[in-house]
């Protein structure tokens, strides 16, 4: 990420109105090996190809943010390999993390890793430091400490509906996973932040957020966001994508100041819900239009994103998630002489 990229999100979430609205996507391994022109396991495995996909995208769309940039990832193996599951890398599609927990007992004997030497995180910090030069020659900085949430590690651990049953069932069993699950992501991004001085904001991903009535979010999800964004950065940044009706009042509460959300809400009723103090990342469907419509309706849908917008402050257009697998070079390009025509 470019300073000038750094000081357009600052401006944006401090509600300063700009002539252009900026557009960004988050981008990770779902969508840039492909792209590329490179398997998965290609893109995980050599520096050099991860390095020169990334610059490629940059240097494509030099006009787009791409957050949280140089993303260094192993998918949603990344930090449950810390707590020693086992990962399957198939050599073109999504890997995939085993759960370990079976019953709730197995949470009294999980053990809260070290970031510093366990699983894949090791990789993922000598990924940057061996970049790092070249990153920094190309203009760009690493900028956010990354990581999936509590909540989205925990259901990697023991199984989305088993975690969810969990918190209904037993409620002290899934506090404890939380706790335990916290206290690592909290000693994770530290390292990242000691690691790279240049690093000023906090990006966690959790969908499973959206799976949770209002009072569950609030004993199981508030807090422990809370205290791991805690650490202050200049931007706190999630990603949820799956419903977020229920928590959108609460992200301020959180510290939150930047949010990508779904695309079964739309920005203006997200306005509402956070009171229009967090900046939006969104929200055009991003599988059945961005991937999948011709340019002309991609083209089409943006401006019409865009003309039923009540309010254009905090707000960065994109997609209602990540970008996703197929999405071409011409797609993209109608998407941003859509947002640039504004």
């Amino acid at each position: 990420m470019t300073e000038q990229n750094w000081k357009t999100l600052l401006d944006i979430i401090n509600g300063e109105i700009k002539k252009q609205i900026p557009a960004g996507f988050i981008i990770d391994c779902p969508w840039l090996p492909n792209w590329y022109g490179v398997d998965i396991i290609d893109y995980f495995t050599n520096d050099e190809i991860w390095f020169d996909a990334n610059m490629k995208a940059i240097n494509e769309f030099s006009d787009t943010i791409f957050l949280p940039g140089f993303w260094s990832e192993y998918g949603m193996c990344t930090e449950p390999s810390a707590f020693g599951v086992r990962c399957t890398f198939p050599r073109n599609e999504f890997p995939h993390a085993h759960k370990i927990i079976n019953t709730s007992d197995d949470i009294e004997n999980l053990v809260e890793p070290n970031p510093k030497t366990d699983g894949l995180l090791p990789f993922m910090l000598n990924r940057l430091r061996i970049n790092q030069n070249k990153i920094e020659k190309a203009g760009h900085s690493i900028k956010f400490s990354v990581s999936r949430g509590p909540l989205n590690i925990a259901s990697y651990l023991m199984g989305t509906t088993e975690f969810l049953t969990l918190i209904l069932t037993d409620p002290d069993k899934a506090e404890l996973l939380l706790k335990k699950i916290t206290s690592f992501l909290k000693n994770w991004h530290e390292l990242q932040f000691e690691t790279f001085p240049s690093i000023e904001g906090i990006f966690m991903l959790d969908d499973i957020i959206g799976f949770m009535g209002e009072e569950e979010f609030k004993q199981f999800g508030l807090p422990y966001f809370k205290e791991i964004y805690n650490l202050n950065p200049k931007i706190k940044f999630l990603h949820n994508d799956a419903p977020c009706k229920v928590s959108a009042p609460y992200l301020n509460q959180i510290g939150i100041n930047l949010f990508n959300m779904g695309y079964d809400i739309s920005l203006n009723e997200l306005k509402e819900l956070t009171q229009n103090k967090i900046t939006l990342l969104g929200n055009l469907p991003p599988r059945d239009v961005l991937a999948s419509e011709t340019p002309e309706n991609v083209y089409l849908k943006t401006k019409e994103l865009i003309s039923t917008l009540n309010d254009k402050s905090r707000l960065i257009l994109s997609c209602g998630g990540g970008m996703p697998p197929g999405v071409s070079t011409e797609n993209i390009n109608a998407f941003l002489k859509a947002v640039n025509e504004i």
